[in-house]
């Protein structure tokens, strides 16, 4: 029997470049198994025979978000700093200073892993609400074996706790501890933090920030390969404050994404396109910092495949993705339709997850239903959440 069946949307958006009118969606075993117009899948599929109905007239069907790039895992607040960049202080004069991610890192080592959990569970419900189903979370707020293991435990205890697939990151290069060398850090996470994380078997992939002021190129290749030898696939925080290489490091090691790109080039576009790595945006970065959106354009011209992600974390405040979609669409310059896209599909391919982002027959069952007649609502309508019910694997995970 049919276990649930949408019918009567105004708008399913099936994927890039594939949309359907009057559309339904049927689902068995946590899976699509039709979607087509109403009239087709209706009749192969009655709704009064399915275990769930949901008559979605005047309403959309998307493909749960998948957002593929957070921090969202951390304790204490930095709103103060929000404030102080208001009066002109620049993210690295914060990090300086002792603030930013070493304040970040402080409080999470003081947190009790109870306090961890709660904190990362509370903001997946947020993100819930918001229609993502699928989400990365790193760690990198702890900055020495033991606090890394711990946040990559709780992440893992949220993934079985939550709905959200939880998808793990570590993220031992994050930033220079006190008192540290960049150099000898680096040594560090590759020698000891690595196989400590590997052994441990949560984490899926290794992150690092190649930034001026924080890891160079080659100490970000030292991580990372170190991460590729151990089986973990490594991810790069590209390209974000300067241009110093990070995206064709990214490209170099067949990484599965390279992210924020503020500063990337035409040939850094060209790199990951022929590399295969997914160029992931993170648009609520540069909206928090008042910086420069990054420019889709070069990687769209050169064929990568693009992804919006929220960058949630304590400086980028923000879990909706619909909103991310929103600054994608204004502050980028991508049309609705490629901004969802980027921010269902094109998070799948960034986290290696064929099997989602999309309502095709054979995906994963994970559907938002937005209280509205098109995806273009999604970015449009910012100042509330349009996203009324969402489905995880077939089953209704929040709303009605």
């Amino acid at each position: 029997m049919t276990r649930t069946v949408l019918h009567g949307a105004s708008e399913v958006f099936v994927g890039p470049g594939e949309r359907i009118e009057d559309g339904a969606v049927a689902i068995e075993d946590g899976r699509i198994v039709a979607v087509g117009p109403s009239a087709a899948v209706t009749r192969e599929h009655p709704p009064e025979n399915a275990d769930t109905a949901l008559d979605a007239t005047g309403k959309t069907l998307l493909p749960g978000f998948v957002d593929s790039h957070t921090h969202a895992l951390f304790a204490g607040d930095r709103s103060d700093e929000f404030a102080a960049k208001l009066r002109g202080k620049t993210y690295g004069e914060i990090l300086a200073a002792g603030g930013g991610i070493l304040r970040t890192v402080r409080a999470v080592r003081e947190a009790s892993d109870e306090v961890l959990l709660a904190n990362l569970l509370g903001h997946l419900d947020a993100m819930l609400a918001h229609g993502t189903t699928t989400v990365e979370v790193k760690s990198g707020y702890g900055l020495d074996a033991e606090t890394e293991l711990r946040m990559l435990d709780a992440i893992a205890r949220a993934d079985a706790a939550h709905p959200i697939d939880v998808v793990p990151t570590f993220m031992g290069a994050h930033a220079v501890p006190e008192g540290r060398d960049a150099d000898e850090y680096a040594e560090r996470v590759a020698e000891e933090q690595v196989p400590a994380v590997a052994e441990q078997g949560i984490a899926e992939f290794c992150d690092a920030f190649c930034e001026e002021g924080v890891f160079s190129v080659e100490q970000s290749r030292r991580v990372l390969a170190a991460g590729v030898e151990h089986g973990l696939t490594p991810k790069v925080h590209a390209e974000e404050l300067s241009h110093l290489g990070g995206t064709k490091l990214a490209a170099s090691l067949g990484a599965a994404s390279a992210d924020h790109l503020l500063h990337a080039t035409r040939e850094d576009a060209r790199a990951l396109a022929e590399a295969g790595v997914t160029a992931v945006f993170l648009p609520g970065t540069a909206f928090g910092l008042g910086a420069a959106y990054a420019d889709p354009a070069p990687f769209l011209e050169a064929g990568a495949t693009i992804a919006v992600a929220s960058d949630f974390n304590p400086n980028c405040y923000a879990r909706s993705m619909g909103f991310a979609t929103t600054l994608a669409c204004v502050g980028m310059g991508l049309d609705p339709a490629a901004a969802v896209a980027a921010a269902t599909d094109g998070g799948a391919r960034a986290l290696n997850r064929d099997d989602r982002g999309t309502l095709r027959e054979g995906a994963r069952a994970d559907v938002a239903v937005v209280d509205a007649p098109s995806h273009v609502h999604v970015p449009y309508v910012f100042d509330t959440n349009p996203v009324e019910t969402v489905l995880k694997d077939g089953e209704v995970a929040h709303g009605r």
